[in-house]
């Protein structure tokens, strides 16, 4: 069954460059990798986004993990991320062979960054460049990863 899925970091900070060059920044709030598998669709990547937002992982005023990106306005740094799907049963050379196909996973991918957009706003979500040879930086705060999916097991 296709399970579309984000791995969610909390960060301080975070930044994206290709070929040197600074392509997206974040201050406060995530760095987010982005897999898709085969069958996913735009339903799974909107309610993933939906999802990210409204994910309460940062401390309160009692220093309990109870307020989301919206409480505290924070940002998103989006990235592909085929690897997410890597497949190391066998052997030690991982293979990709659950990953979606390019066409499909990039348009999940901007299905899931035009979601993150609408809620938060334009300013707020940066991305990297789908299929690029990228430079990921990050204060990952806590440290806190979460995984999403929309797998229904």
């Amino acid at each position: 069954m296709p399970a579309m899925k984000v791995l969610i970091q909390r960060v301080s900070q975070g930044c994206v460059r290709i070929d040197g060059a600074e392509v997206g920044r974040v201050g406060r709030g995530f760095v987010v990798l982005v897999g898709v598998r085969a069958g996913d669709d735009e339903a799974a990547a909107r309610q993933l986004a939906q999802k990210t937002v409204a994910l309460r992982i940062f401390a309160d005023t009692a220093d309990k993990m109870n307020l989301s990106l919206q409480d505290i306005g924070g940002g998103v740094l989006v990235i592909s991320q085929f690897t997410l799907y890597a497949d190391t049963r066998k052997g030690n050379r991982p293979s990709f062979i659950r990953a979606g196909p390019p066409d499909l996973a990039r348009h999940l991918y901007d299905t899931y960054v035009d979601a993150l957009r609408s809620a938060l706003g334009p300013t707020r979500v940066a991305t990297g460049q789908f299929a690029a040879s990228m430079q990921v930086e990050l204060v990952n705060d806590g440290p806190v990863t979460i995984e999403l999916n929309t797998d229904s097991e």
